[in-house]
């Protein structure tokens, strides 16, 4: 997970019930490349992450949610020249297992909230009803995963994480 991790965790532990510490077994994180071909990456990352942690059954769940949080800090959270190659990819997925909680979170460089960047309103979800084009992904992420948010990072890192939680059995 690298530098800042208990910066990135806390936040995950609001509002949750206590997670002791010795709990946690394992973590994994990737760099991706400011390209949407990185979303195949992320799920492919996600595969054989899960399969490691015995965690097959939860992929399909898991890949969809990972696939919108990147998608939308490709979309949304990176400047336009981002998009071109860089050193240092811009967006990062981290996995965190717990003994009865898996966490998804994905960093970007932008400092504004999921769901209203260029918009005056602050909800997450632009189209409720779900019937526009696009703009669903907030919603997909808060149906299939058990609870989302995100923050703002602090400290040497820059812009935001944007998380979700599964409980598992």
């Amino acid at each position: 997970m690298g530098m800042n991790g208990s910066t990135m965790l806390a936040p995950l532990r609001q509002g949750l019930p206590p997670i002791d510490p010795a709990a946690v077994s394992s973590s994994a994180s990737c760099a991706l490349p400011a390209r949407f071909e990185a979303v195949r990456g992320a799920r492919q990352f996600t595969r054989t992450t899960l399969r490691q942690w015995e965690l097959s059954d939860r992929f399909d769940d898991v890949a969809l949610v990972v696939s919108e949080l990147v998608t939308n800090a490709l979309r949304h959270a990176l400047p336009t020249e981002a998009l071109r190659e860089t050193q240092e990819p811009p967006v990062r997925l981290h996995l965190m297992r717990w003994t009865n909680r898996l966490v998804c979170a994905v960093r970007d460089p932008s400092h504004d909230s999921p769901g209203t960047a260029g918009e005056s309103d602050d909800a997450p979800f632009p189209d409720p009803s779900g019937a526009a084009e696009s703009g669903r992904g907030l919603f997909l992420v808060d149906s299939f995963s058990d609870s989302w948010g995100w923050h703002p990072l602090a400290g040497s890192l820059h812009g935001k994480v944007v998380w979700a939680l599964f409980r598992l059995a």
